[in-house]
Order: structure tokens, then sequence, then C-alpha cells
């Protein structure tokens, strides 16, 4: 051959070209544009082609890619809690227990608030959340007293959605126990299938979560959700508590705003306040972009129709039990610094004995109650101030960051499980993915020395600095991923979302809205001109 036809050869398809050759160039593709990815990607054959047709797969769909991840994490998730759910005991179901041992929950770090709970919260009785209460004993079995006099006495403990999703458990646990005594099937201790029938709904939960975030980041930025289904975040909190249950009405929330409905956004919210409180928090992001872009109408109906469908969920339980309802905001006024909050960090480092030193058992702690309100408060006046005045207005997801992490530093609790709340709205905020991956590592690995450090130093556990070092980095972490957002409100040029002319995926109305602040919003509450000479803006 010469050389002029082998020319040819190669710039001929071995096979006809296909006619219709649209493609989904403008995504990020994380194999060519991120060291991770790139890295990740070899194991299975390497970057995407340069003349690769992107979005065109039928079935390995990006969403379908980042289900099978979240699946092996939600699997990840379950192996680190497994030790703690074998049957121990003879005769039936309801009769066994699982192996909870000399402290073994601790030293095997498969703690979970779900299986004490059953016992605590009486749902091995079948008791009904709410209705039914017990009282709190010393150590010898005799009535613990309050501060006020009084025996003390509780209830459940949480809201009511997540109340009511734990007697639904229960009751399909008591049915497979039923089951075993009728027909030859496993006989599985009933606390540990009340486990799994729970945890089986937390982890459809986070599908959802993974789902709906995908869906707020759009399809140019889709593989920005693989940080939800890989967060190392998930592999000891997905199982330790109900949050997943919260995190997936709020990001549904979001996405329902970001598809311009704002009623299906209240209901949202509404639910997820039913289950866990923070998805209120969304409302301050909304508001304060409202008041920037003059769009007040559409949150006024996302916030009536939160407290409706609030009160569609509370209202019976809150009539026909009003003290098991208001145990839930009773408890947490009664509670003292958690040992995940900065303020027990300080005490650990200092001596320090806290804001309310000598409280009488369940004393509200006035002073903590108050200096963390104000410190949140001032938090949000910040962020408001941000949101009012930046050049350029900030997106949804970067507010609603802002104000959740603002949220869990400055608060007297933050359980570890929280952190599963800020996953998504970090994702959506600031989606560097080696960041991120940063950050959710140092959260993951606090649960190592919080375990060990209540398995106890004289067991050869840590000792308390130990943990509480590792809480002060996580933190540290997150007022990092502040600042990151906030450098880049005000340098919108850094955003990776906002490149190619993109506004606000998650915006909703706010998305590519003008600046139509109402008159009597003061000018120093009003956005900066822009300065077009700035190369960074």
């Amino acid at each position: 051959m010469t050389a002029g036809v082998d020319d040819e050869a190669e710039r001929t398809s071995p096979a006809p070209t296909a006619k219709d050759l649209r493609s989904l160039d403008a995504r990020d593709m994380p194999s060519r544009t991120d060291t991770i990815g790139a890295a990740l990607s070899e194991t299975i054959g390497g970057p995407v082609g340069r003349h690769a047709l992107i979005g065109r797969t039928r079935f390995m769909t990006p969403l379908r890619v980042m289900i099978i991840i979240a699946l092996v994490f939600l699997a990840l998730g379950y192996s680190t809690k497994a030790a703690c759910l074998q049957t121990t005991g003879t005769g039936t179901a309801d009769q066994r227990v699982g192996n909870w041992e000399n402290q073994r929950a601790y030293y095997e770090l498969c703690y979970s608030d779900t299986v004490p709970l059953y016992t605590a919260e009486l749902l091995n009785l079948g008791k009904f959340p709410y209705k039914s209460s017990w009282v709190e004993t010393e150590a010898d079995g005799t009535p613990r007293i309050q501060y006020d006099g009084e025996p003390a006495i509780r209830y459940m403990e949480y809201p009511v959605l997540t109340g009511l999703y734990q007697y639904l458990s229960m009751t399909v646990a008591k049915t497979y126990t039923a089951l075993t005594k009728l027909v030859s099937v496993p006989v599985i201790a009933e606390v540990v299938m009340f486990f799994n029938i729970a945890a089986l709904g937390l982890a459809l939960a986070w599908l959802t979560t993974l789902w709906a975030t995908a869906m707020l980041a759009g399809p140019r930025r889709i593989w920005d959700a693989a940080l939800v289904a890989a967060s190392p975040i998930v592999i000891f909190q997905i199982f330790t508590n109900f949050d997943a249950l919260a995190t997936a009405f709020a990001a549904g929330a979001l996405l329902a705003w970001a598809r311009r409905k704002p009623v299906l956004a209240g209901v949202l919210i509404g639910l997820g306040v039913a289950a866990k409180l923070y998805p209120l928090l969304l409302l301050v992001p909304l508001a304060l972009l409202a008041v920037r872009t003059g769009r007040l109408r559409e949150v006024a109906k996302t916030t009536a129709a939160a407290v409706g469908a609030w009160l569609v969920v509370n209202l019976p339980i809150m009539v026909l039990f009003p003290r098991g309802w208001s145990e839930f905001f009773r408890l947490n006024t009664r509670r003292g610094d958690d040992m995940d909050s900065i303020y027990n960090v300080v005490k650990s480092f200092t001596g320090w004995r806290g804001f309310d030193p000598e409280l009488g058992f369940w004393e509200p702690p006035v002073v903590l109650n108050t200096v963390t309100a104000a410190l949140f408060a001032a938090c949000c006046i910040g962020v408001g101030y941000i949101a009012l005045t930046a050049a350029r207005r900030p997106r949804v997801a970067q507010l609603a960051f802002l104000v959740v992490a603002a949220f869990l530093l400055t608060n007297k609790v933050w359980s570890p499980q929280f952190s599963l709340w800020l996953v998504p709205l970090a994702v959506l905020a600031l989606p560097h993915r080696r960041v991120l991956l940063a950050w959710m590592t140092i959260d993951m690995l606090v649960w190592v020395p919080r375990m060990l450090y209540l398995f106890g130093e004289q067991n050869m556990g840590l000792p308390e600095q130990a943990f509480t070092a590792t809480v002060l980095l996580r933190d540290i972490a997150v007022i990092t991923l502040c600042g990151l957002v906030i450098r880049e409100i005000y340098r919108p040029r850094l955003d990776l979302v906002r490149q190619n002319g993109v506004d606000d995926p998650a915006g909703g109305v706010f998305d590519r809205a003008p600046d139509a602040p109402p008159r009597w919003l003061p000018d120093w509450l009003r956005p900066t001109p822009r300065l077009v000479a700035d190369p960074a803006r």
C-alpha cells in the first residue's frame, strides 16, 4: 500500500457512522477533569474517549451507576453494624436479643440507637409511641427524681413521623415473630429484625436523597452526586439513627422548588420537619433570596404548605397525647452540651465547667440555650448579609449549606449522624470532590475515637482528648468548607456550577431572576454593584 492509501484507511471508520451524532459534551466528566475520577476510571478501562458520544447510553446511565455505588456503600454501612446484630439467647424471637455483651457495641464500632431504643421506648411491648410512658430509674431500680422534685417520666423522644416510622417497623418485626411460630423460617431476635426493617427503609430514603441530589445537580454536573452515593460518612452513620428520612424529604423539597413547585416543596419541608427539625432551616435561604428578588409570594406558598403538612401529621398526636407529643421539645430544652459539641471540646481541653454548672437532673441549661440561640442567630444574620449584598445572587444550595452548617457548629448537640444532613447540600454548594472527600473522611473517622472513648480508658479505650481533638478537626473542616463557599459567592467565576452561562440549577423562580429588593430595604443591605474590571467576578 502507498502512504496515501494508509492515511485514507486511518481516516475511514470501519463501520458507517451513526446518523444521530448528538452528544452532551458540556457534561462534566470526572474521568477527564478530576484526579480521583481519572484514577478510578482506570479500573474500568480508563477515561471516556475523546470522540465518545456523551449521554447516549440507554442502560448504564450516570444515575444508575451511582445507585450501584450507593448500594455498595449502604452494604458497607450495614456491615459496620453487623457485629451487633448477632442473635443470642433461646426461645422465641421475642425472647431472644442481639449480642451486646461486654460493651461490644463500642469496641466493635457497631453501635446504633435503633437497637436500645426498641426496649427503652417500650416498642418491644407493642406500645404506641407518645401514648405510653415510663419512669427513669437509678442503678438500684428506684425512680429518679428530677430537679423540681417530680419523678422523671419519659415518652418517645422523636418527632411524630420518626416515631410512627419506628412503630411501623416494630409492627412488621412482630409480624415476622408471629410467622416464626407458625412456619419453619429462621428465628431471628425481634430487635434485630426491627433494625433490619428500619434499615431497609433508611436505605431507600438515602437512595431517594441521591436521586434528588442528582436531579438538582442537573445533566451537566450530574456526577457531582457521586459523593452522596460514595460518602464515607454513610459507612458508619446511615444506620446509626433515622436521619436519612429527613434528608430524603429535604432533598425532595429542594428538587420540588427547583422545578417551580413551591407548594410541593412546602409539603415536603413540613413532612421533613415532622421527621427531624433541620429541614425547617431550608426556609431561611428561600426567604433571603425572596427578599432580594422580590419573589415573596412563592416562598409564602412554600411556608404555608410546610405549616399545613406539619400540622396534618402532628395535630392528631398533639390533641390525643399532648404530654407525649411535647417530649421532643422538652428534651431539647433540657439537654446539656453533647459530647460532640464545640462546647464540650472547649471543656475537655481547658477544664471549663460550662455555662450552667451544677444543674439538677433534667434542669434546663438556660444560659447554654441562650448562647446557642444567640450564636446561631448571629450566623444567620451574617448569611443574610451575604445573601442580600453579594454582587451576584448566591445559589440556593450555597446558602442552605451555610445555614445548616452554622446550626450544627453552634448547636449544643451534634450527634454523629447529623453530618448526613450536610452531605447533599455540600455536594451541591461546593462540588470540589477532593475537598469534600477530605472533609467526609475526617467526619467519618470521628466515630472511631468516639466509640473507643465510650468503651472506657480503663478498658484500653481512648482518653477524652483523643476524641475531642478529632471533633475539633471536623469542625475546622466544616468551617473551611463554609469559607470556600463564601469565597465562591463573592467570586462566582470560581463556582464550577456557574460555568457555561449557568445561573442556579436549584434556584427555581430565583434562577436568572433579576434583583428587585423591596423599597424598605436600606441601601447597605442591597446588592453591591459589580465591578466589571474585576477579573475575579
